[in-house]
């Protein structure tokens, strides 16, 4: 088995480094090969320098000159993937990578084809804000209500998948930035895909960061066109043979 992290960066010159070096401490425990490829994602900052001068053979740094989003960051990051079970892990410090080793356990022992990060976990420990939580527990029904969807929260950074899973979605997913996660996770549970949650510890402080209007109208927006594309167009089922049933590969 081979692991691999896809890591999208944007402007994090002053995080990247340190990033680098708690991932890869944590993947050295596990016993196989593995492998960061870092996507910078049109940062203007020194964030695709100073990952470059990360001095490890395990690394690859790769990236292109205009911004095009979280989600076509880690589109493009999976076309250099070679491991055999592939983590989403945003490069900040504000998600230990040692979660890593409970996603694995837990795909292991729930016979899982992805695992997702949450913060509604009944065993996650989380410092979020009340207007946080109510606009993640809104968001949740409405995914409910659209899709059905068996998953208390899409959006957190860390994510883990096999390979073979990503092959199969990643050519239906077409949203770039706000709704990438729950496209992904969409398109996993419209194939048949097994997904299961994981606890996460989360201190974070949110001061410096907003939810704007603009960024929650275009979350609808995007949410919205997945469901019309899933339901009117059936778009998704143009890509493929039809829905697959899940099959667990063991991790050794």
């Amino acid at each position: 088995m081979k692991f691999s992290v896809v890591m999208p960066a944007y402007m994090k010159e002053n995080v990247i480094q340190d990033a680098l070096f708690h991932t890869e401490k944590v993947l050295s425990d596990f016993g196989v090969p593995y492998e960061i490829i870092v996507v910078d994602d049109g940062s203007t900052d020194r964030t695709r320098k100073n990952a470059s001068l990360y001095d490890s053979s395990n690394v690859v740094v790769v990236g292109y000159d205009d911004n095009r989003g979280k989600g076509d960051a880690i589109k493009y990051g999976c076309s250099y993937v070679t491991g055999d079970i592939v983590a989403f892990m945003d490069a900040d410090t504000d998600l230990c990578p040692s979660h890593l080793e409970g996603f694995i356990r837990t795909m292991h022992d729930k016979k899982a084809d992805v695992v997702v990060g949450s913060k509604l976990h009944p065993d996650s420990s989380v410092d979020y804000p009340l207007f946080r939580r109510i606009l993640s527990h809104g968001y949740r029904y409405f995914n409910k209500l659209l899709f059905n969807l068996d998953v208390r929260d899409t959006q957190v950074g860390q994510k883990l998948f096999r390979k073979e899973v990503l092959d199969d979605i990643m050519p239906r997913v077409l949203v770039k930035r706000y709704a990438f996660d729950l496209e992904l996770l969409v398109n996993a549970q419209h194939l048949g895909y097994k997904i299961v949650e994981a606890p996460i510890k989360l201190d974070y402080d949110f001061s410096g960061s907003s939810v704007n209007i603009r960024a929650v109208w275009k979350i609808f927006v995007d949410t919205c066109a997945i469901f019309y594309r899933l339901r009117i167009l059936k778009y998704y089922d143009r890509e493929g043979t039809g829905k697959k049933k899940s099959r667990f590969y063991a991790l050794t």
